[in-house]
């Protein structure tokens, strides 16, 4: 059975920093490409950043040099270190593992940035 448990969420300022972190089961972790998603009310869910086995990143333009994801293959983990959030990135954000037609999805994490 697959899981992808998140963990790291919770209320920022804006202009503050958090780690989102997922961990990994039930797959062999290290050949899936990982992802992170968000889906803000009323919007359709969208990518944040992934990174791919051979640890290659993709970022939404919206993130690039705020946003930071990393995988630690020993662990069975996947990161999102999110600096200088803005209220625009209030979500619920997601894991994701793809690998073909295996497509798995967490259970989401709510941020919220907010003075």
């Amino acid at each position: 059975q697959v899981q992808l448990v998140e963990s790291g969420g919770g209320l920022v300022q804006p202009g503050g920093s958090l780690r989102l972190s997922c961990a990994a089961s039930g797959i062999i972790f290290s050949i899936y490409t990982m992802g992170w998603y968000r889906q803000a009310p009323g919007k359709q869910r969208e990518l944040v950043a992934a990174i791919t086995q051979g640890r290659r990143t993709n970022y939404a333009d919206s993130v690039k040099g705020r946003f930071t994801i990393s995988r630690d293959n020993a662990k069975n983990t996947v990161s999102l270190q999110m600096n200088s959030l803005k209220p625009e990135d209030t979500a619920v954000y997601y894991c994701n593992a793809l690998l073909g037609t295996g497509n798995y999805w967490g259970q989401g994490t709510q941020i919220t940035v907010s003075s």
